[in-house]
This record gives C-alpha cells, structure tokens and sequence, in this order.
C-alpha cells in the first residue's frame, strides 16, 4: 500500500516538475523532449524482458552497446547539423544525393515504425481485457489505422500534434514511477539475498544478430534533425546529445534492475510481458503502464505518419500529396499487422533506420574527408557505414 502511494506521488511529482515554468518554458528542454520521448518510447515497454530472456545476466552489456551504437550514429546526425548550419557552408552534389536517399529512407521507416507503434497499441490495448488476443489486437490496431488515416486525410494533424508535449511529459512521468517501484522491489530481493543472475540463452553470432534487429528500440534521437523550424542548429545539437544521455542513464537502470529481479519463469516473452512483471512489483503499476502505452503509441504514429507524408510529399516535389502519402502509410501498416508479428516488425524498422543512420553517416564521413580538420572524424564516420550496412543485413528478430 505504502509502496503504491509513493509510486502515484513519484509520478505526480515529475509531472508538475516538467509542466512548471522552468521546464516548459526552457528552449532546451522542449528541444530535449522530443528525441528523449521517442527514444525512451516504445522501447521501454518491450525491450527488457527481450534482452533478459535472450541475454541473461549481460543484458546491461548488450543494452550499454546499444546506446553506445545508438551514441555514435547520432554523433554523425550532429555533424551534420553542424555543418549545415556552419556560417561558411558549401555544397557537395555526392552529399545531396545521399541526403535524398536518407530521406527516401526515414520516409519508408516511419511508415515501418508507425506500424510498430500501433500494434503495441493493440496488444496493450486489449491486455487486461477478457478479449486480449493476437487476432483482436491486431484488429484493433487496424481501427486505429483507419482512425488515423480518417483524420489525416480530411483534416490534418495539427490538433494531434499539440497534445505532444502533455503525452510525452506524462509518459517520462509514468516511467519515474516505474523506475522507483522496480528500485524498491530490487532492493528487497536484495536484503533478502535473492537477487537473481541469468544465464545468457544466446551467444555468437546469433546474440550478435538479434541486437543489430533492436536498434529500433533506441531510435528516435534523429527527430532533433528535423526541429530546425523552432530552434537553432545549437540548441538541437545540444538537446539530441542531452537526450541521448539521459535515455542511456535511464536504459541502463532500467534494464540492470530487471535483470536482477526476475526469473525467466516469472514472464513470458510476449510484446506485453512487460504488464505481467510489473504487477509483480505492484497492483497499480499495469494500468498506469497501460495507460501511458496507449497514450505514447499514439502520438507517436501521429507525428510519424505526418512526418513520412511530410517527406513524401516534399521528395515528390508535391506529386504525391501528403494525404496520398498517408493512404500508402496505412496500406504498408496493414499488410505489415497481418503478416508479421510485433517482434518481426521490430525487425523490420530496426533496419529501415539502420539504412537512414547508414546513410547519414556516409553524408559524414564525406563532409568530414573535404574538411582538413575532421577528417578523422571521417574515418569513425566510415567505421558506423560499415556497421550500419551490417545491421541493415543482418538484423534478426526475437524468435518465441
């Protein structure tokens, strides 16, 4: 009882802490919000039980070389940045080409990562139901898509959109709360000398493989690249390096606690094994779970479903509206949802932004070759063209 009013004030705590005026009104921190909301996003609701069960006692290993991998792509994005931006810029026709296929790559990878979030939004959405199945899950995710699509077509996003800093704030909130209730359920096993040490049921190339399929789950740090409508090319470089940071801090707790809390026995690896656990920690902690889901899967496919007709329709130099763009989006999503399971969409859209990240860094690492003074930032940027084209290759899904 003492437990579940502490997690309700933790979360009731940071909410006020992000929507009082010197969070809200900090250029900064909007900035930040963003990029740490996507990438803090999705991932959390289904990443630990899967590095856990696949990886045992090293799951904090594979999950620190994840934001680490992550890290250093992003570095690339913020080069680029920078240069854009710089105040003698100069224009290279091999970079521009390469711009135009990374953005034909981020356009097909939010249509892929749309329909990731949307089936998540399915299977939470009927999780503590009695019609909770793979069938209606996906049905309802399909509702959804035609919600969306409805909405889209007919009268935009903006309305949507608006309600982006509300969910996001709520959202880093609700993980607050879960993240002191899991600290306190940890630190009893601890006492109690029951913490738990797992054996790793991958190793070798597989382990290596299925990590390259879960760069999915510490994506989103690229949206920073995209604000410079509303802020300076300083401001995003700083709050995409801030939003790294904090998610990796975050990540890395997170996934440490849960791998000394649980036995393998005690979940199973399903897309919302994540509910299951934490009602082992407490009672409240599946709903608020549940509630935060939905309310994150869906603003998330809001704002890239508008971003991929966005693209879209600015690469086709208008001949494929946005609103035709969306209609594309949703026929992709639903051939996806019936197809494939959320772990294989995971997959999918791991290496859809894989191949943007890829591409990004070789924009980089050719920007940093014509500068005399970056040049051995060229030659890290070459090393992540490397990895990447590895990733889009070989990229495996969670197999149950």
């Amino acid at each position: 009882m003492i437990l579940n009013i502490v997690i309700i004030a933790a979360i009731i705590l940071a909410s006020v802490l992000q929507f009082s005026r010197s969070f809200s009104q900090s250029s900064l921190w909007r900035a930040t919000v963003t990029p740490l909301a996507s990438i803090i996003g999705s991932g959390f609701l289904v990443l630990a039980p899967i590095l856990v069960y696949a990886y045992g006692s090293k799951a904090p290993l594979v999950m620190g070389a994840l934001v680490l991998g992550a890290y250093l792509f992003g570095s690339a994005i913020r080069f680029n940045i920078a240069v854009r931006n710089a105040p003698v810029s100069f224009h290279d026709f091999i970079a521009e080409k390469l711009e135009i296929g990374a953005s034909w790559a981020l356009a097909f990878a939010f249509m892929i990562s749309v329909t990731y979030y949307l089936n998540l939004f399915g299977a939470f959405g009927l999780s503590l139901t009695p019609f909770d199945s793979a069938a209606n899950a996906k049905l309802l995710s399909s509702v959804i898509f035609v919600i969306i699509l409805a909405v889209g077509y007919t009268r935009g996003f903006s309305a949507l959109e608006k309600m982006e800093y509300a969910a996001v704030t709520i959202k880093l909130a609700i993980i607050a709360g879960l993240l002191l209730g899991l600290s306190y359920y940890c630190y009893a096993k601890a006492v109690s000398s029951t913490l738990v040490l797992h054996p790793p049921q991958l190793t070798g190339w597989a382990a290596i493989t299925l990590a390259f399929g879960l760069i999915i789950t510490v994506q989103g740090f690229e949206t920073s690249r995209y604000l410079g409508d509303e802020y300076s090319a300083a401001v995003r470089v700083k709050s995409m390096q801030l939003a790294q940071l904090v998610a990796a801090a975050i990540y890395m707790i997170y996934i440490t606690l849960f791998a000394l809390s649980f036995e393998h026995e005690e979940f199973r690896l399903t897309e919302t094994a994540i509910i299951d656990v934490m009602g082992i920690v407490s009672p409240i902690l599946p709903w608020i779970l549940v509630a935060g889901a939905l309310a994150a899967q869906f603003s998330a496919a809001i704002a890239d479903t508008s971003g991929s007709g966005g693209l879209i329709a600015e690469l086709t130099k208008g001949r494929i509206s946005s609103r035709n763009g969306y209609v594309l989006l949703v026929i992709i999503g639903l051939v996806l949802t019936w197809s494939a399971d959320v772990f294989q969409i995971i997959s999918y859209a791991s290496r859809a932004f894989a191949l943007y990240y890829t591409l990004q860094a070789a924009i980089a690492a050719r920007m940093a070759f014509l500068l005399p003074k970056h040049r051995w930032h060229g030659c890290l940027f070459a090393l992540l063209v490397i990895l990447g084209v590895l990733i889009v290759g070989f990229g495996d899904a969670v197999e149950v």
